[in-house]
């Protein structure tokens, strides 16, 4: 019978945090749980949610995620709590690890993720921070295996800003050494320490291509991704971002350029005929929404692969 493989990490905060053999599993488990073909339970856990930042998708699939494995959760709102008053995050993790049996926490420094993680003494899972999105890219993955069967020969092509989405496909295209390619305008980059360490990963270096022309990173890709130009907190950017990132719109043109077989991904919310044109999301190619339900089924199987 398929069972979950305990991560040898405790906490689940970067895409460096499992192996190949352990996120191939976790994807396995989720595509089991997502056809009905197995049944996990983790009666009674607490689920904590810490949100910083403002959330759909990922409070809305961790909680249902949660509950189809029959714990609870409690959501923590900064605002209608002592986190929100400064309460060091030292005494916050302490306390909640007495009370919940895993913390998910979505906030804006990579730094308070780890303080969370240092104090707590249960895991810790990175809901989103301004350097990676983990959980995000275990979807992504997971849709690109199930239109693809697996990751030989697979071209990923992300357009747009090198943000925390760019910087964790970059990390587990090099776990599982799939070409990434990152097409962005100059100064937008993906994060230095992250190329570093994806290269380092990479048995074949080349297999990671950065460049500031969308064209030439969607020729014969397989995979073409986008996200937001201005993320949250960046919202006295938007103007300026708007303009430098003219060109890198996915639309149907930059498309035909792709493979003919190519999908198109996004993990929303969406702006519409900005960063992806109304025809290419509602288009067959399309698998947007594949993709977000995803977040559910790789989600509940991360929760199970932490609470054995």
């Amino acid at each position: 019978m398929l069972k979950p493989i305990k991560l040898a990490k405790k906490n689940f905060l970067s895409s460096l945090d499992t192996s190949s053999e352990e996120f191939l599993n976790i994807l396995e488990i989720a595509k089991n749980f997502k056809n009905k073909d197995l049944n996990i339970e983790h009666k009674d856990k607490v689920l904590g949610l810490i949100f910083d930042k403002s959330s759909t998708r990922t409070r809305v699939s961790f909680q249902v995620a949660m509950s189809r494995l029959g714990g609870t959760t409690v959501d923590l709102n900064p605002t209608t709590s002592q986190i929100g008053r400064g309460e060091p995050i030292r005494d916050t993790a302490r306390v909640l690890s007495r009370y919940c049996d895993v913390l998910a926490i979505r906030t804006f420094k990579q730094s308070d993720l780890e303080e969370y993680a240092k104090w707590s003494s249960k895991p810790v899972i990175n809901a989103l921070t301004d350097l990676e999105h983990p959980c995000q890219a275990l979807a992504d993955f997971m849709t690109i295996k199930e239109e693809f069967v697996d990751f030989k020969n697979v071209v990923l092509t992300f357009i747009g800003d090198g943000n925390n989405v760019a910087n964790s496909l970059i990390l587990y295209g090099a776990l599982l050494d799939v070409e990434v390619r990152i097409a962005c305008p100059r100064g937008y980059e993906p994060n230095e320490l992250v190329i570093n360490n994806a290269k380092k990963m990479y048995k074949n270096k080349n297999l990671l291509k950065i460049t500031n022309d969308p064209i030439p990173a969607v020729y014969g890709a397989n995979v073409l991704y986008t996200d937001v130009w201005s993320s949250m907190g960046e919202e006295n950017q938007k103007e300026e971002k708007d303009k430098d990132f003219l060109g890198f719109t996915i639309d149907q043109s930059l498309v035909r350029n792709a493979d003919k077989d190519a999908i198109i991904l996004h993990c929303l919310p969406a702006y519409r005929n900005k960063e992806i044109t109304d025809e290419v999301i509602e288009s067959k190619k399309s698998r947007v929404f594949e993709q977000a339900e995803n977040r559910l089924h790789v989600q509940q199987a991360l929760l199970s692969s932490l609470l054995i």
